[in-house]
């Protein structure tokens, strides 16, 4: 799983923490999202990199 993917599963969790009004289950939401956030931080970034180019001498 990619840094995106994690980052983007943590902010829905977030979302569903502040539209429950059940403290344990917002509670519950909060700490998955926590954990998925620290996850996304060791994952590799899988956003496309450019090819590393060379450029020819003149």
């Amino acid at each position: 799983m990619g840094r995106k993917y994690l980052t983007e599963q943590a902010a829905t969790l977030l979302r569903f923490a502040k539209a429950t009004t059940n403290p344990d289950v917002a509670a519950g939401l909060l700490s998955k999202a926590a954990d998925l956030s620290a996850k996304s931080e060791e994952a590799p970034d899988a956003s496309p990199q450019a090819p590393e180019v060379e450029r020819p001498e003149s």
